[in-house]
């Protein structure tokens, strides 16, 4: 047996007849009881696939890995847009601790359902603080900041801070040591716990592609 995928671009929930289907995974053999990896090199943003089998048979699950992109046009001026949600394309480049709670959490849409929905360190008991880096989903000039301790109440950050810049090139790896030197975007702000809290005092920096946040 074998399976391809095809992929589509439409703005309607089912595409129409007429829907310009390409392959972006050509027949490839499968095996039974087995995980099959392949690579897809196409810089296109779709919004459906089609699985085709051959002959027919069955698949378990289909996992399909990716970067969300956004249709910036359709974005009203002026209007504010979450530039670190995962929904809108941004992403964790690095953490230096997730002992508890993986730090993309935090980029998911609405509040957290629990304390595992969150990022969460072990206790720090040497100098420094913990960090996480995440790259935006696109170049902007950053207005507001939101911080949410939902449901974080004997275990939340004391304090927070954010720095941010605009880089141009490398990789994700080299970014780890350069943050440590971007400029400050919100000076350290006190937290409390189980709350939402709301920055807009920043730093004007201009538009910047990643950020830096600071939990001590």
């Amino acid at each position: 047996p074998a399976a391809s995928i095809e992929a589509c671009f439409s703005d309607a929930d089912t595409p129409s007849d007429d829907a310009e289907w390409r392959t972006i995974v050509p027949a490839t053999t499968l095996q039974g009881n087995a995980h099959h990896y392949v690579e897809v090199v196409d810089p296109r943003p779709y919004t459906h696939l089609r699985v085709n089998l051959y002959p027919d048979g069955g698949l378990a699950r289909l996992r399909v890995y990716g970067q969300p992109q956004r249709d910036w046009s359709r974005l009203p001026h002026g209007e504010l847009v979450d530039l670190a949600a995962t929904e809108n394309g941004g992403y964790l480049v690095a953490a230096n601790n997730q002992h508890f709670g993986a730090a993309a959490q935090m980029l998911m849409p609405g509040r957290g359902a629990n304390m595992g929905d969150g990022w969460e360190t072990r206790r720090r008991r040497e100098p420094g603080n913990d960090w996480a880096i995440i790259a935006l989903a696109r170049p902007g000039i950053i207005r507001r900041v939101e911080v949410d301790t939902a449901f974080f109440k004997g275990n939340y950050p004391d304090r927070c801070s954010l720095q941010a810049a605009q880089v141009a090139g490398g990789t994700d790896d080299s970014l780890v040591t350069q943050a440590m030197f971007w400029a400050e975007l919100l000076g350290e702000q006190k937290l409390s716990m189980d709350s939402v809290h709301t920055f807009d005092q920043l730093a004007s920096l201009g538009p910047v592609t990643h950020v830096r946040f600071n939990i001590f």
